[in-house]
């Protein structure tokens, strides 16, 4: 992901964002918004219920966390139609970090869960703040794409329990994947059927009712079911759950707990939390902005999602980040400025009221469903399927991050799709390619190109292109190579480096290149250099390293480079050369038996 640059702006607009887009709120956008804000209560109703069951917290937490989270969200982003709450990804997260830790659902659990939410929060603010909203890129696509995949399956194995009726005391990820594999004797027919039925409604309710979100489609008709089965079969036979009456519709306040111990323990988890919210957060918005054309500013989206999570551990939440389907839908549904997440958040009180006491009959087997749905939208099978056959080394981050996913604690495997990811890169960049060129004769210019077979070189000149940087980390790479010209090409005494593609020259490779020419004169040649950029340019000079290269062996033009080197070869080599690669070399006369 590539994130366009964010327009300068000033001051006050940076420290509240409603400043810049509230100018275009006129009465057809508020039309537009506050359409596009009740649909967005409406879908979130079951995605909160069911996000909130699988980050181990009462079914109200995720509704609470669709509510200021979202306005705040709303008001300190710049992206016009990203909608924070609930999330698959960052539920899931919670979920892995806290089990360990306390028993889900109960209070110290949801207070452990108030923290991690304030110190990824917190996080998020300083990074935004310290400018740092470039950090994201190093969470390479195939890092998100195989870790939303492994949680996908987490999910699946999390609620295999829940979808097939197997009633187990809440426990870490682990036991409770043990425990449903050891209990399945104990299935229940009728629940899982139910199960069944909600995620064949979600998968193909779009062809039949198109115009209503699957999800809310299945988490209706997929109740509707159960209510049926218990009044016909009794609760007792069927074993069909439900969830319980919400205590309210507004988020009540809450003191997530600040103590050194509790911080401390929580600490890895909260970064690994800020970075899964985060990347989710800003790909999703650049998403939606390569739609509406608009440019983001992805500081600004830090500290956005930085006093969501905030807000949400002093108003009964847990952490949150940008919502995939939510921004989806809000763009599609016509949204114009953030005023529509605001009426998201304000409406889905009112739905509360409404539909509150019908929460009470929503089936445990229907919440199981509904994350089933969520689970296999994770896993993106074409994507995988196209990096498995495009690119060993994305295919190697991805299959890492998944089995990663899988087998470590959450936390720390989204730091190794990372640390994959960046060793990787760094071995790429430490091999930069080197080229041997030659004039090509059939050009009529004499384009330089590649050597090849019927293509000679100069006898007593090596031309080399050099492809990436030459930087601490590749020295040893490009030193290599060039031991290895002068081993097996002794008579070509001088080198000339193309560098328009060199981007970066550290101190360590600018040492490298002074070593190099100190080499060449000692027998008898030069190193040369055409084409540096001006940043490269820069450097040799401030360190003094122009000097011992001699300015006078640095060119700026191709035809300058070669008639310049060519004055220094010997020309008792040339008189008898039959290669006469280079234009100048017609002012040499032919060798007498030619």
């Amino acid at each position: 992901m590539t994130p366009s640059p964010a327009p300068s702006t000033p001051l006050a607009q940076r420290l509240f964002p409603p400043l810049r887009w509230w100018p275009s709120v006129d009465a057809s956008t508020l039309k537009a918004d506050a359409v596009a804000g009740l649909i967005g209560a409406i879908v979130v109703l079951p995605q909160g219920v069911a996000f909130a069951t699988l980050a181990g917290l009462p079914p109200e937490y995720g509704l609470y966390c669709a509510m200021v989270p979202t306005l705040v969200a709303a008001l300190f982003g710049s992206s016009l139609h990203a909608i924070a709450g609930p999330t698959n990804p960052v539920s899931l997260m919670v979920f892995a970090v806290l089990s360990p830790l306390a028993t889900p659902m109960t209070p110290h659990y949801i207070q452990l869960a108030l923290t991690l939410a304030l110190m990824s929060g917190v996080m998020m603010v300083v990074l935004g703040a310290l400018k740092f909203g470039s950090l994201v890129n190093f969470m390479s696509s195939s890092v998100v794409v195989g870790f939303t995949a492994a949680l996908g399956v987490y999910t699946f194995l999390s609620q295999l329990g829940n979808f097939l009726g197997i009633v187990s005391p809440p426990a870490a990820f682990r036991e409770l994947v043990a425990g449903t594999f050891r209990h399945l004797d104990d299935a229940r027919p009728w629940v899982a059927l139910v199960a069944a039925a909600t995620v064949a409604v979600g998968a193909l309710s779009h062809r039949v009712l198109p115009k209503i979100p699957p999800m809310l489609a299945a988490m209706v008709l997929g109740s509707a079911a159960a209510f049926f089965l218990n009044r016909a079969l009794g609760t007792e036979h069927t074993g069909l759950r439900t969830l319980g009456p919400l205590p309210g519709a507004l988020p009540p306040l809450s003191l997530p707990d600040v103590s050194a111990t509790t911080l401390q323990s929580l600490l890895p988890g909260a970064l690994a939390v800020a970075l899964v919210s985060l990347t989710q957060a800003v790909s999703i918005a650049h998403a939606i902005a390569l739609k509406s054309g608009q440019r983001l500013d992805n500081n600004q989206e830090f500290i956005a999602q930085g006093l969501a999570n905030v807000a949400a551990a002093f108003f009964s939440g847990f952490p949150t980040s940008a919502s995939a389907n939510r921004c989806g839908i809000n763009y599609d549904a016509g949204a114009k400025t953030p005023v529509s997440a605001i009426f998201a958040a304000v409406l889905l009180v009112l739905v509360l009221l409404v539909v509150a006491p019908l929460v009470a009959y929503l089936p445990v087997a229907v919440v199981a469903g509904l994350l089933f749905l969520v689970a296999w939208n994770l896993i993106d099978l074409p994507r995988i399927r196209k990096t498995l056959a495009t690119s060993k080394g994305d295919a190697t981050v991805l299959v890492v991050t998944f089995f990663a996913t899988l087998v470590l604690d959450l936390e720390f495997a989204i730091l190794v799709g990372v640390l994959v990811s960046l060793v990787l890169y760094l071995n790429r960049t430490s091999h930069p390619i080197l080229r041997s060129l030659v004039p090509d004769p059939r050009h009529t210019e004499r384009k330089m190109t590649e050597v090849e077979d019927g293509l000679v070189e100069c006898p007593q000149l090596k031309i080399l292109r050099i492809e990436g940087s030459i930087y601490f980390g590749a020295v040893g790479h490009v030193q290599r190579h060039f031991d290895g010209l002068r081993e097996h090409n002794p008579g070509q005494k001088h080198l000339l480096l193309m560098s328009k593609s060199i981007n970066i020259v550290d101190m360590a490779g600018a040492e490298l290149l002074v070593e190099e020419a100190r080499r060449r004169r000692d027998e008898g040649g030069q190193l040369y250099l055409y084409g540096l950029r001006k940043p490269v340019e820069e450097l040799l000079e401030r360190g003094g390293y122009m000097a011992e290269i001699g300015r006078e062996n640095v060119f700026r033009g191709k035809r300058e480079a070669i008639g310049g080197v060519f004055t220094r070869l010997d020309r008792s080599i040339c008189a008898t050369c039959r290669a006469r690669i280079f234009d100048e070399c017609a002012s040499v006369p032919q060798p007498e038996d030619a």
